[in-house]
């Protein structure tokens, strides 16, 4: 009797962990139907990332959410839209490329991290915080095919492959919670 209590007191904890659905523990209020998405601000020199970052998070907001996503990424006017519930901003502070592995035969680098931080906040349109992250860090390993010294600056290809893993872990990260 008391190898099954304790087998049972072993058990207990782990009954409230286990799959769920995607959205199901959202930090987002139910009624937030729309989401303003402004052109993200940014700190760094790396050309144009800002204009990708911010359309790669609308994608992924578009594609794995239930949100109307309004936004005016292709021009000088920031996307501020009185109508919407909600309004996400961002502003990448730090992007920085460092080399992790050589090819021995070349001397070039053959992998590299790319680590971005951004302050992202989701506003209600009352004003009041419902996601923030004000030191949201990603960071992905990428193979290399070219210059190290090139790679952002001149790779669009590049710099919209990263903004899109960026996006996908930031709305991962502001949709998801486990209470």
């Amino acid at each position: 009797m008391k190898q099954k209590a304790f087998a049972f007191a072993l058990l207990l904890p782990l009954a409230g962990c286990g799959y769920h659905q995607v959205g199901s523990a959202t930090r987002v209020p139910a009624d937030v139907r729309t989401v303003s998405v402004p052109i993200f601000q940014s700190k760094v020199q790396a050309y144009n990332s800002e204009t990708a970052f911010t359309e790669a998070v609308v994608r992924e907001l578009n594609t794995h959410t239930r949100y109307r996503v309004l936004t005016n990424v292709n021009s000088s006017t920031p996307a501020t839209n009185q109508n919407a519930d909600a309004t996400l901003r961002g502003t990448i502070l730090t992007q920085a490329i460092t080399p992790l592995t050589y090819d021995a035969s070349s001397g070039q680098t053959s992998s590299y991290l790319v680590t971005i931080t951004a302050d992202v906040a989701l506003l209600g349109h009352d004003g009041t915080v419902l996601y923030r992250n004000n030191a949201f860090a990603w960071r992905e390993q990428y193979q290399s095919t070219q210059d190290l010294s090139g790679f952002v600056q001149e790779d669009s290809a590049a710099v919209r492959r990263i903004a899109r893993d960026f996006a996908q872990a930031l709305v991962s990260d502001m949709m998801e919670s486990f209470r």
